[in-house]
């Protein structure tokens, strides 16, 4: 026999993190973040959030009601358009860790999203692209314009992305992309001497 108040349960869910959704996505608009629809987890070979509207970057500039219309019936993942008030950098956990370790000694946090898949995105106003060593480490990817990235609470296959640091840590100003690459520069290079005293150890 059917529960019945399983499929109650179910909607009931769905409705509360649609509100939470549509909740954070305003609450970032207010703060001038351009944000944007994005797509939920479909199933088998979904690889992440994509804008639901081809128009995206223009609908960025949207205001609060138009958002509040947007996800007014459906559970959209909150994205943040980047290129032109936020840029963002995404990275693997093991440089992620270190830039944050390095960001906390120096007193200078920056806001950092966690992802499902284990990549750590740390986030800055626009500005100059990655430096050369950065770029060519596998998996630095660089968010400017004509990408975006996915902000809490948006959902993935298994998990949602939280935030490792939070804007109001920084009081909402987002720290120059210079600098931020800055350390995350140190932190490529710290990592590297790591490796290599750990090889020199070994071959001793």
């Amino acid at each position: 026999m059917n529960n019945p108040t399983i499929g109650i349960d179910s909607v009931s869910w769905r409705g509360a993190f649609r509100i939470e959704l549509r909740a954070e996505a305003i609450g970032l608009a207010a703060r001038g973040w351009p944000v944007v629809p994005g797509t939920s987890p479909a199933g088998h070979g979904w690889s992440g959030p994509v804008p639901v509207h081809d128009d995206w970057q223009e609908r960025a500039v949207a205001g609060s009601r138009d958002i509040a219309e947007w996800w007014g019936g459906e559970a959209y993942s909150v994205l943040v358009a980047t290129g032109n008030y936020v840029d963002a950098v995404e990275v693997d956990a093991e440089l992620g860790h270190r830039a944050a370790t390095l960001l906390r000694e120096t007193g200078r946090p920056a806001p950092i999203l966690a992802m499902p898949n284990g990549k750590w995105v740390f986030l800055t106003e626009s500005g100059e692209a990655l430096p050369a060593e950065l770029a060519a480490r596998p998996g630095v990817v660089w968010h400017g314009a004509g990408s975006w990235v996915p902000v809490p609470p948006t959902p993935f296959e298994h998990g949602v992305v939280h935030w490792r640091v939070k804007p109001e840590v920084w009081e909402w100003k987002l720290p120059r992309a210079g600098a931020l690459h800055g350390v995350l520069a140190r932190a490529l290079t710290t990592l590297q001497d790591t490796r290599g005293s750990e090889l020199h150890a070994h071959a001793a």
